[in-house]
């Protein structure tokens, strides 16, 4: 299918309903504190997982959105857990925060990330949008993964990674990711060439982690939901191409609340297991076959892949 085609097979998902019991789950959600993040902890919250971490790197923040929810689900069992995914410090301590607290993971879904950044780098001195994005999730992930295979391995257990891409995907570099260029601030990219390049980076992450380990019972997937209302797009639509002024004016036409857009994430990550095809990307709700040729690239899922592993050799928990 190509990308902008109306999809014709939609998955019909209702958070009321088609959220299982999470009798027992472990649930850690980065950038759980603002829009999707936050919509997708309430809606989880109200089917009675055992514990649910909303990392993230402001605290205030944090505990203020945990009142918030807890004020409309009273029940929900948030806890906060530091994680700066610009210091690969952070996330290796955040990694080690958790497995210290919890002796499984069954559900991980690497929803933060930052959109049209200037330009600058990370602590580690990756461009600011892959190293956020890319980067900090794939180290949470790797100190992770074996909590998530142990909790795989248990009968019954329903293992699942989640990674939020974008339909800005489709504006990465020619060559998909410029690797040479990784380590410095990327200058002569425009920042929204940046931001596709991570976005990018999401799908061929979740693809490549699900052919490594889904022999081992992780579901890996990535997701995009939607053009969304979020605090993300604030900061963007006033200077996307010049076009600011317009798009403020029609914003309410093209961009959907966060409850709607919660749906694809918050299916992929609970609907029903054989329904969700490993190594995907989906459109809103459950829709494949909306990415760009570079994401589904294998060749280029191995690279990358490679190119991770390499750079997070040194970190462990």
């Amino acid at each position: 299918m190509l990308y902008g085609a109306i999809p014709r097979n939609i998955v019909s998902f209702n958070t009321e309903t088609d959220i299982p019991d999470l009798n027992g789950k472990i649930i850690l959600i980065t950038g759980g504190n603002v829009g999707l993040g936050k919509q997708t902890i309430l809606q989880l919250s109200k089917h009675n997982p055992k514990r649910i971490y909303l990392a993230a790197r402001t605290a205030s923040k944090a505990e203020a959105a945990i009142q918030e929810i807890q004020s409309l689900v009273p029940s929900a069992p948030i806890t906060y857990i530091n994680c700066d995914l610009t210091s690969l410090e952070s996330v290796q301590q955040c990694a080690r925060d958790l497995t210290t607290k919890e002796e499984r993971l069954d559900l991980l879904v690497l929803n933060a990330g930052i959109m049209a950044s200037p330009a600058g780098t990370t602590k580690e001195g990756y461009e600011i949008q892959f190293g956020t994005n890319h980067v900090g999730h794939a180290l949470l992930t790797k100190l992770l993964l074996p909590t998530l295979v142990k909790t795989a391995a248990e009968p019954g257990a329903d293992v699942r990674v989640i990674s939020l891409s974008s339909l800005g995907h489709l504006g990465a570099p020619s060559s998909g990711i410029a690797f040479p260029d990784l380590q410095t601030e990327m200058k002569s990219y425009s920042t929204w060439t940046r931001y596709g390049q991570s976005k990018l980076a999401n799908i061929l992450f979740a693809k490549a982690l699900q052919k490594r380990y889904g022999v081992k019972g992780i579901k890996a997937v990535a997701v995009h939901p939607g053009v969304v209302n979020t605090d993300l797009y604030k900061p963007t639509l006033s200077g996307f191409m010049g076009f600011g002024p317009l798009l403020n004016r029609v914003k309410r036409f093209l961009v959907t609340g966060v409850e709607k857009g919660a749906l694809n994430q918050l299916w992929a990550a609970v609907g029903k297991r054989d329904e969700v095809v490993g190594g995907e990307y989906y459109t809103p709700v459950g829709v494949i076959g909306q990415g760009s040729k570079a994401s589904s690239d294998e060749v280029l899922a191995d690279n990358l892949w490679e190119w991770t592993e390499k750079a997070l050799a040194g970190y462990s928990i």
